[in-house]
């Protein structure tokens, strides 16, 4: 019989309402959607497996899922992103599945996905696509009955376009990372701010006058050198892209490769979603004391075997998720929470009126995908754009902001070919 919830200790839920609640006053959107759903019930009898950072944030979601008519069940996407509260509160008071334990090893965490897919979801969705691929690896007999994924991640989308290419894939995908309301926003505004958040609660460096290394100038790149450079840092960008090194450049930042950066950056964090982004030839050169942290998807962009085979002592008694490399050639690196996402192990993620509209997207996606159920190629697909749009307007309206429309004539020009100089 498949298992109801796996949580720390339900004792935590009231402390965890609390903080759900709280983050729910800067989710307008969402909470608007919470309450359509509520009425209309457009995901009556849907089972949903979610895996996903177990915060706040996504406790709302599955409110506003649960609203809808769906029987979610939820698993961790990150060992060290679970907040224990919110799990424990949301099995209590809000009666959704949770199977998440802040610090749980490998072995659990992939029970874990487990008791989600025991549930048998018509809809997943993931962050870093670790349910989708567990499902073509090892659940395959559930495939017939998935309708659609949901992938949150440039690292998930990475993977899945990956098994596209490969005729891997099996069932339909939304590319809800790519979405222009959620990676324009959540990416950039939400990854820059929550992971600088992250490196200062863990260490308390002060960013001002220190060489600050961002590996990456994707969307989640260009959020954290921004705001690393608005608290004072000096911020050095690497790139593989020449596109986008040229941009970083162009927004004012010097770009190096990273066996430059390594010789005289003090603190770097990656951001691409790849493998060993800082080798053992990066951290040879480092200068003693440099901080290494990682906010992209997975711990994997940070060789962190390869630091260890360098150091003649590793020891953790130094600050909270904060691990000490002893160097034979006499130099100390601090690893900042294991490698793992910094923003989500050494504070609360992104902030909620940011993550309000990247699930207002997974939710109406969500909706959408149910609705156009057997519609959609096995694929890859986008987020329709009538659904950014509407997501868009909802957030400007509880902003309170206006914005122009186009007059008749404006329409016209824009739809015809005759008028010229």
């Amino acid at each position: 019989m498949a298992r109801e919830y796996d949580v720390k200790d339900l004792s935590l839920a009231k402390e965890g309402k609390v903080r759900i609640e709280w983050a729910e006053r800067f989710m307008p959107v969402l909470a608007q959607i919470r309450r359509r759903f509520e009425k209309e019930k457009p995901l009556a009898g849907v089972r949903l497996g979610c895996c996903m950072h177990v915060t706040t944030e996504t406790a709302n979601l599955m409110r506003a899922l649960k609203a809808g008519g769906g029987e979610p069940a939820l698993c961790a996407s990150n060992p060290l992103s679970t907040q224990d509260p919110i799990a424990a509160s949301m099995v209590q008071d809000y009666g959704v599945k949770v199977f998440a334990i802040r610090g749980e090893d490998n072995e659990t965490y992939y029970r874990h996905i487990h008791d989600v897919l025991d549930r048998k979801p018509n809809i997943t969705m993931d962050d870093g696509c670790d349910l989708a691929n567990t499902i073509h690896r090892d659940r395959t007999e559930l495939i017939p009955g998935v309708w659609a994924s949901m992938e949150e991640t440039t690292t998930g989308i990475i993977r899945l376009r990956a098994m596209e290419k490969d005729g891997a894939l099996k069932i339909p995908v939304f590319a809800v990372n790519d979405a222009e309301s959620k990676h324009f926003f959540d990416n950039r505004y939400g990854t820059g701010q929550s992971t600088c958040d992250g490196i200062i609660r863990a260490t308390n460096v002060l960013f001002a006058g220190r060489r600050v290394v961002a590996a990456g100038y994707g969307w989640c790149g260009r959020g954290f050198a921004m705001r690393a450079k608005g608290l004072g840092a000096n911020v050095i960008v690497t790139e593989i892209n020449p596109v986008k090194a040229i941009e970083a450049a162009m927004d004012g930042f010097t770009v190096m490769p990273m066996a430059e950066a390594a010789k005289i950056g003090d603190v770097f964090c990656t951001l691409t979603g790849n493998k060993n982004v800082i080798r053992p030839e990066h951290f040879e050169v480092m200068k003693d004391g440099a901080i290494i942290c990682n906010s992209g998807h997975f711990n994997v962009e940070l060789d962190l075997p390869g630091l260890e085979s360098l150091a003649e002592k590793v020891s953790e008694d130094e600050r909270p998720l904060v691990k000490r490399y002893d160097l034979r050639n006499g130099k100390t690196i601090f690893v900042l929470a294991d490698g793992r996402l910094v923003n989500l192990a050494c504070a609360e993620g992104h902030p909620p009126s940011v993550m309000d509209m990247s699930f207002s997207v997974q939710a109406l996606t969500t909706e959408h995908a149910i609705k156009n159920k057997g519609s959609y190629p096995v694929a890859v697909n986008p987020v329709p754009a009538d659904i950014d749009m509407n997501i868009s307007t909802l957030k400007l309206a509880s902003m309170g902001i206006e914005i122009d429309e186009l007059t008749p004539e404006q329409v016209k020009y824009l739809s015809s070919y005759d008028e010229g100089t």
